[in-house]
């Protein structure tokens, strides 16, 4: 279904070639897309992730010369015939990234859990990319070719919010386009349960807060401490002024160092954070050099 719905033309767009990704099934993938006349094909001999999948199919569309990237899953969630109206944005040069709104207070299916979930997620994906974007875990999108090469996935369990983050993080303009979403007609093979995809999710934000915005970790966590430490000096100051002695109120004074040592020391972290990020901008900048040198951009 998915094979048959991709458009054939799109204006603008001189060639528009299918790119398979294999991610180690066992449903006969690969012989069936060949019968759809699909050429090109990434293909694991196991089951490695999403973002796994991701980072080696956007290699293998570069290495094609591809000029815009679009990525849709396999189980039809996305409607494909508005993959034209997902790349227009960038054809006309006001966007980079273009990521599909499903708008998921609409979606039948969705309990109201998981809508919660969602809209709660893409607020803090916002918070730390800078970004307003109503749907930050879709994974109906299209990139431009820039994009793509100042981008570098690091999470393998999914890159929808990583690449969200490290874009807005480095300028790059993210706009949205609301679709309908097909009814769904399996369960979703990325994760096990909703708690799993929560905690993974919430790992994969809070790695990419600190990679980019540590102090928004280390130092709030700091001021934070710093704050709760001093109450309990105000409470040994106080009743040692009023009682003449500090008798009895030692152990104030003991819970306030402590507070105050792990205040220290997250402003500790947070200057080594830093300095990491720094090198690791570093050390994308050589990466972007060495893919524009590899992909002739």
């Amino acid at each position: 279904m998915v094979l048959e719905s991709i458009p054939q033309k799109i204006a603008g767009v001189k060639e528009i070639v299918v790119l398979v990704i294999d991610d180690g099934s066992t449903d006969r993938t690969l012989e069936i897309a060949r019968k759809y006349g699909v050429k090109h094909f990434v293909r694991h001999t196991h089951n490695q992730g999403l973002g796994r999948s991701f980072h080696d199919g956007i290699q293998a569309a570069l290495d094609l010369g591809a000029d815009i990237v679009v990525n849709t899953d396999g189980d039809n969630q996305y409607p494909q015939d508005r993959i034209g109206d997902l790349v227009q944005p960038i054809l006309d040069g006001e966007a980079d990234i273009v990521i599909a709104d499903r708008q998921t207070h609409k979606i039948e299916h969705f309990s109201l859990a998981k809508k919660i979930l969602q809209r709660v997620g893409s607020a803090v994906v916002n918070k730390a990319a800078g970004t307003k974007l109503p749907d930050a875990a879709s994974g109906f999108r299209a990139y431009s070719r820039e994009s793509l090469i100042r981008l570098n996935t690091i999470t393998r369990f999914s890159y929808c919010t990583e690449t969200i983050i490290q874009a807005g993080n480095k300028g790059l303009h993210i706009t949205s386009l609301p679709v309908d979403t097909n009814p769904p007609t399996r369960e979703s093979r990325l994760f096990k349960s909703t708690s799993e995809h929560v905690v993974k999710s919430a790992v994969t934000i809070v790695r990419a807060f600190t990679m980019y915005r540590p102090y928004m970790i280390f130092g709030s966590l700091g001021c934070l401490l710093f704050l709760l430490g001093m109450v309990p000096f105000a409470r040994f100051f106080y009743f040692s002024f009023e009682d003449g002695t500090t008798r009895g109120h030692i152990q104030s004074l003991l819970v306030g160092s402590l507070l105050m040592i792990a205040a220290f020391l997250c402003l500790v972290l947070n200057v080594i954070a830093d300095l990491i990020r720094i090198n690791r901008i570093l050390i994308e900048d050589n990466l972007e050099l060495t893919k524009r040198q590899r992909y002739g951009a």
